[in-house]
């Protein structure tokens, strides 16, 4: 070997027992130096609400790691409540836990030099994150104080920090809801947190494209299920993926429902009170805005996505339901009354099916009513009052396959603004047969319709907390209504014959035109029951312009249900034209008897 090289082997050897001495020492003395200003920078930033302990730091300056063993970021109590006291303790705080925490890839020399300190990755082992949620009214009235940012706490010790990757995985996530000194607790496992290039310097904090100094979080958690308070309801998914960067959120298999059957949900309530069961395989937020939805806990969002599900509502007459008035109670009202602030340009829904279910309390069997597929959008869904200021209307727009046959398409305007609750409903229904409508017309009502074919319906309604009002257009032909037993009675079919072609021929007319050729129109103007929801009230106005044109009066529609449900009233009153009418043909066929005979010949 030339001595030349000699030389340079012998230089390299030099150079790298120098730098592994001299990270040596450094480790070794910097690492008390580090640790008193790395707790020194949590306390500070923190206005003493936090305090970092650990078992121990191992520091290598040479490579650049550094690992935290059995760290814990602790909240002090004492020092929360005088925050709270003086009105400045934000809305959440957290204790956190982890096994260990590794800093890879760090520049000493960067920091020596310039102050600045860059890590490649930080990566968490097992950590165990609390967060408690205590909300403060005064956060919500008071302008808070200009507060120091996390650049101004640490710019004493670095001009700026940027961290290229972080990665928690397998993360035991708690979150605890504090209200009226009572706490709700959500439990999450193996959630998977990445974090992409922080940074923290003087002007990061004004950069729009990062949230919270970060360019990307993206969060997923796997099966959760989570029991709500009353103990009835159960909320769950299959998996949650969000990401800030992108500004999505996405849930997959999305489910809301009671934890027993139907049968055991009305018995455990001993109520009527409406059983909801709502599941989704896809609801997607798009463009979300995650800082006013974690500093403020509003939901901001461009569209919102809900595809392939269902939602089901059932009740059960056998059971009481209390009256109590649904005034003021309709859906764009309670949606004024949220307390968090809602604003979302467009709701889009895909291929959902809707079923609605009810027990009757006479005949005791359930009559069900479905929209199937389900689609359409619903626009300008927002409490927020200074932007309904510009545009006061949400809107629906929204179509589905009534029993699974007619297409129904309904419009929807509701009116935020309006104090009594001013809403519009105009729509139209194609071509189906009348007999899909016995699913719910022969378990709670006991009639039946044999025939009938509904060429057209439309609609065009107007409505508020005291009543509904509009035009109502049903084009029908060959309707013919079968009245059945109901439960107990003896009826022979002659009997029931007779009382059904009264009905048919009597109480209803057959077609609209009728036999006259005179079109009828329904002008509607019903006036609500106060105990009766909105959808409720909507379903009865409709009914109120299906029997105008229907030709069914009052008086009419008393006799058909009275028939319906015994059917001995209205064969009673028809006994008599019956009989007379019989007596009348009989009259007319019988055989004359020999007397009255002889007495014919006699006269010629």
């Amino acid at each position: 070997m030339k001595p030349i090289w000699k030389w340079i082997i012998g230089i390299l050897l030099l150079l790298i027992i120098g730098v592994v001495c001299v990270g040596w020492y450094y480790s070794r003395n910097w690492k008390p130096l580090v640790e008193e200003k790395l707790k020194e920078t949590v306390a500070k930033s923190t206005n003493g609400l936090y305090s970092l302990k650990y078992d121990d730091l191992d520091l290598n300056i040479t490579l650049g790691n550094a690992t935290l063993k059995n760290a814990e970021l602790i909240p002090d109590s004492a020092v929360y409540q005088r925050m709270v006291q003086a009105k400045e303790a934000p809305n959440s705080r957290f204790h956190i836990k982890l096994s260990s925490l590794k800093v890879r890839r760090f520049n000493i020399w960067d920091i020596i030099k310039n102050r600045k300190l860059y890590i490649k990755r930080i990566e968490f082992d097992s950590p165990d994150i609390h967060m408690m949620s205590e909300r403060h009214a005064y956060n919500d009235t008071i302008q808070p104080k200009e507060t120091k940012t996390l650049y101004d706490n640490i710019k004493d010790v670095f001009s700026s920090i940027n961290v290229k990757d972080i990665e928690i995985e397998n993360v035991k996530f708690k979150f605890s809801k504090i209200e009226e000194g009572k706490s709700s607790d959500i439990v999450l496992d193996s959630v998977g947190i990445k974090v992409h290039d922080i940074l923290v310097d003087e002007a990061s904090i004004k950069d729009t494209t990062r949230l919270f100094y970060t360019k990307m979080v993206e969060v997923e958690v796997p099966k959760f299920s989570y029991d709500l308070s009353n103990g009835i309801y159960r909320a769950k998914f299959d998996r949650l993926v969000l990401n800030t960067q992108d500004q999505n959120v996405l849930l997959t298999k999305a489910e809301y429902a009671p934890k027993m059957s139907k049968a055991a949900y009305f018995k455990a309530r001993n109520e009527n009170i409406t059983m909801a069961v709502m599941k989704f395989d896809t609801l997607r937020f798009e463009k979300l805005d995650f800082k006013e939805l974690i500093d403020n806990q509003q939901t901001i969002a461009q569209n919102v996505q809900i595809k392939n599900g269902s939602v089901s509502l059932y009740n059960d007459k056998r059971y009481p339901k209390k009256s109590v008035s649904k005034v003021g109670k309709s859906p764009h009202q309670q949606l004024m009354k949220a307390k968090q602030l809602i604003r979302i340009d467009t709701v889009f829904v895909d291929n959902v099916d809707v079923l609605y279910g009810e027990m009757s309390g006479k005949f005791h069997k359930e009559g069900v009513i479905t929209f199937t597929n389900a689609k359409g959008t619903l626009t300008n869904v927002t409490n927020d009052s200074t932007h309904l200021i510009k545009d006061k209307m949400m809107r629906a727009n929204l179509s589905a396959n009534i029993m699974g046959s007619g297409l129904l398409s309904a419009q929807f305007g509701f009116d935020m603004l309006s104090k009594d609750g001013y809403h519009t409903y105009k729509g139209t229904l194609g071509r189906m047969q009348a007999p899909a409508f016995n699913k719910i017309l022969t378990p709670l009502l006991n009639v039946g319709i044999k025939s009938g074919n509904i060429r057209k319906v439309s609609f065009n309604m107007q409505g508020n907390d005291h009543r509904n009002w509009g035009d109502f257009r049903f084009d029908y032909d060959h309707l013919k209504v079968d009245l059945l037993n109901s439960m107990g009675e003896d009826m022979s079919r002659t009997r029931k014959g007779i009382l059904s072609f009264v009905v048919n021929n009597i109480l209803i007319n057959d077609s609209n035109p009728d036999a006259n050729e005179k079109y009828h129109i329904g002008k509607v103007n019903y006036r609500r029951v106060p105990e009766h929801t909105f959808f409720k009230t909507l379903w009865q106005s409709l009914l109120e312009g299906i029997k105008q044109c229907a030709g069914i009066s009052k008086e009419r529609e008393a006799k058909l249900m009275g028939a319906a449900e015994t059917g001995k009233e209205v064969v009673d009153e028809t006994k008599g034209v019956i009989k007379k009418t019989g007596n009348f043909f009989k009259g007319l066929f019988k055989k004359k008897d020999k007397g009255e005979e002889e007495e014919k010949k006699d006269e010629k």
